[in-house]
C-alpha cells in the first residue's frame, strides 16, 4: 500500500508495527516501511508551532513542514531565497522589502500572499493582535528591531525596523521566522501547535503522543517533490533505547549518537555522519543568589571541573574544550586569544577559601537528555564529583528534557545553583543576546536563566546588532567574550562536533551546521 494513501488508522496501524520492532531484544534484523523515513528523535517534541519552541530537536520537523521568507544555504549558514524569490535593503539598513514567490498554498489550501505573512509577525510582535493569545514566543526577541511589517500589494511586503539589526535575514532563516498558516491558526486558535499548517516539502499527518509524528510529502510543494513518501519522528528520550533501536532496524537514522555507543555503528549497515557547527555545552550559574553570587566561586567552579576529562573520557573526543560563550564555528567573530580555564583545584579551593564559602551546598538541574546535550547524565555525575573534590555538596535532580526546560527557562531563582544547557545558534549575537543581556531575565522573556548583568556586556551587544560592518561586529563580539569569561557566569564546558548514523539504505544525507534535519532529498533505497 502507498504511504500517501494510508488512513488515520493506518497510521495508527504503521505505528504500532513500529513499536512492536523497538524491543531491545529482536529474533532478526527489523525492516521499516518502504519509502517511509523512520528518525529517531531524542524527546517528544513540545510543540509543532514554529514561533511556540525553542529546541532544536522540535526544529529538527518542523524544518520540514514549513519554510521562511529565507533559508540557509546547503552546508553553510549564509542566506539564499526561498518563500522569497528577492529582496531590497534601504541604503541605511532599515527597511527590507521582499518579492514573494507567485503560487505557492499552503498545506490546507490556503493562499500565501504578504498579507499572511504580515499575519505571522504581528501575531508574534503585537499583544493586541487578536491571536497574539496563540503563543508564547520566547524568540521573538529575533524581530525586536521590527517597528512595522506592511502588505505593499499581494507579493511585496516591507519590514521597517527602528534600527540597523545586523542579525535580521539570518534570524529570519532560523526556525522562529518560519510561515504559518493564518487560516489553520484562526481555526485551531492554541491548539495550532498540535494541527501545523505551513508550505514545507511534507505535510504534518498525525501526531501520535509519546509514540510518533508522522509527516508525508507535498505533491504541491513549489521547490520540487521530496524523495521520501513519509518521515516518522519516534520520541526515544533514552539513549540506549535509541542505539538498541538503530541496531535493530527498528529506525533508519538518529541524531546526536551518544559517545559510548560509536564504535557499535562501524560496520557496513550504517553509515556515521559528522557535521561541525556553531555548538556550547556549559552550565548556568545562579548568580543572583547563593555561592555563585560571588564571582571568585564561579570562576572557583570553571577551575574546578576537569573539562579535559569530560572530553575525553565522557564524549569520546567528540568535542573539545570551551574557552567561553561564543563558539569557535563563528571564526569571523571568535576570540582566539581566549585560552579554557584550566583544571587547577587547588586555585579553585583559594577562590572557595577567600570568598567564605567552603562546604557550600548546591542543588544541580540535570536532564536526561535534550538537544546538543551529548551524554548528560553521565557529564552531570563527572562534574558533581569534580566540584565534591573541592568541598562543595552537589544535589542532583534529574529531569526528563521537556520539564528540566520548564525548570530553568523560566529562572533558576528559589530552585536551583546551576544547571546543564547546551545551545546551536545561527549568529555570534543570538546566545549572548537571548541568555546574557540584563533584559534578557526570564520575567523579561529572555533565557538569561542565571540572572548574569554587566551593563558593559549590555553595550557591547547593543553595538553588535546596529553595526554594519562584519569587522566591527566581531571586534565587539570579542571584547565581550573576555569580559564573560572573566566574569564567569557560566562554566565553560565543551564545543561539540554534531553527528548522526543512518542505515546503509538512506542516501544522499548531509547534517547541516544550523544543526536542522533536512530531508526533502533524503533517499532510502
Amino acid at each position: 500500500m502507498a504511504f500517501s494513501s494510508l488512513t488515520r488508522r493506518g497510521f495508527g496501524v504503521l505505528t504500532a508495527t513500529l513499536l512492536a520492532s523497538s524491543a531491545l531484544v529482536v529474533p532478526a534484523f527489523a525492516q521499516t516501511p518502504p519509502g517511509v523515513l523512520v528518525v529517531g528523535q531524542i524527546a517528544e517534541p513540545q510543540a509543532l508551532d514554529p514561533h511556540a519552541v525553542t529546541a532544536v530537536n522540535d526544529f529538527r520537523i518542523l524544518m520540514n513542514v514549513y519554510d521562511g521568507l529565507v533559508r540557509y544555504a546547503s552546508g553553510t549558514l549564509e542566506v539564499e531565497p526561498a518563500l522569497a524569490e528577492s529582496w531590497t535593503i534601504s541604503e541605511d539598513g532599515t527597511v527590507y522589502t521582499f518579492t514573494l514567490r507567485e503560487g505557492v498554498t499552503f498545506h490546507d489550501g490556503s493562499a500565501f500572499d504578504a498579507e499572511a505573512v504580515v499575519f505571522n509577525f504581528d501575531r508574534m510582535l503585537k499583544e493586541d493582535h487578536p491571536y497574539h493569545n496563540t503563543g508564547p514566543f520566547p524568540l521573538s526577541f529575533f524581530f525586536g528591531a521590527v517597528q512595522q511589517v506592511e502588505a505593499l500589494d499581494e507579493r511585496n511586503v516591507r519590514f521597517t525596523l527602528n534600527e540597523p539589526y545586523a542579525p535580521f535575514l539570518s534570524n529570519l532563516a532560523y526556525p522562529t521566522g518560519l510561515i504559518v498558516s493564518p487560516a489553520a491558526v484562526m481555526q485551531h486558535g492554541a491548539d495550532f501547535g498540535r494541527n501545523p499548517s505551513g508550505t514545507g516539502p511534507f505535510r504534518f499527518a498525525e501526531w501520535r503522543s509519546n509514540e510518533a509524528v508522522v509527516i508525508t510529502r507535498n505533491d504541491d510543494y513549489w521547490d520540487g517533490l521530496a524523495a521520501p513518501e513519509a518521515v516518522v519522528f519516534r520520541p526515544i528520550t533514552d539513549a540506549n533505547t535509541r542505539v538498541a533501536e538503530m541496531l535493530s532496524g527498528g529506525i533508519d537514522m538518529m541524531v546526536e549518537v551518544p559517545p559510548v555507543a560509536l564504535s557499535q555503528f562501524q560496520d557496513a549497515r550504517y553509515q556515521m555522519v559528522e557535521q561541525a557547527g556553531p555548538h556550547v555545552w556549559f552550565l548556568i550559574l545562579n548568580t543572583k543568589e547563593g555561592p555563585f553570587a560571588d564571582k571568585r566561586v564561579r570562576q572557583a567552579a570553571n577551575y574546578a571541573i576537569n573539562k579535559q576529562a569530560l572530553v575525553n573520557d565522557v564524549l569520546e573526543g567528540t568535542a573539545e574544550i570551551a574557552a567561553g560563550p561564543t563558539p569557535p564555528a563563528f571564526a569571523w567573530a571568535y576570540n582566539e586569544t581566549l585560552e579554557p580555564y584550566p583544571y587547577d583545584p587547588d586555585r579553585a579551593r583559594a577562590l572557595i577559601a577567600e570568598a567564605g564559602a567552603e562546604g557550600a551546598t548546591l542543588t544541580f538541574y540535570v536532564t536526561e537528555g535534550g538537544s546538543g546535550m551529548l551524554d548528560p547524565v553521565p557529564m552531570g555525575t563527572a562534574i558533581q564529583a569534580d566540584l565534591a573534590a573541592v568541598g562543595f555538596d552537589v544535589k542532583i535532580e534529574t529531569y526528563e528534557w521537556n520539564t528540566f526546560l520548564g525548570r530553568v527557562n523560566p529562572g533558576m531563582e528559589g530552585k536551583a545553583d546551576m544547571a546543564q544547557m547546551a545551545w546551536m545558534t545561527n549568529d555570534p549575537d543570538t546566545l549572548p543576546f537571548l541568555a546574557l543581556r540584563t533584559q534578557a531575565w526570564p520575567e523579561e522573556g529572555g533565557f538569561n536563566s542565571g540572572y548574569y548583568s554587566n551593563p558593559e556586556v549590555d553595550a557591547l551587544l547593543e553595538a553588535a546588532r546596529v553595526a554594519t560592518g562584519q569587522d566591527e561586529r566581531a571586534r565587539l563580539y570579542q571584547e565581550m567574550q573576555v569580559i564573560v569569561q572573566e566574569d564567569a557566569p557560566w562554566v565553560f564546558v565543551a564545543n561539540w562536533k554534531q553527528n548522526a548514523v543512518t542505515s546503509a539504505a538512506v542516501a544522499n544525507f548531509a547534517l547541516e551546521p544550523s544543526f536542522f534535519l533536512l530531508l526533502k532529498d533524503v533517499v532510502k533505497n
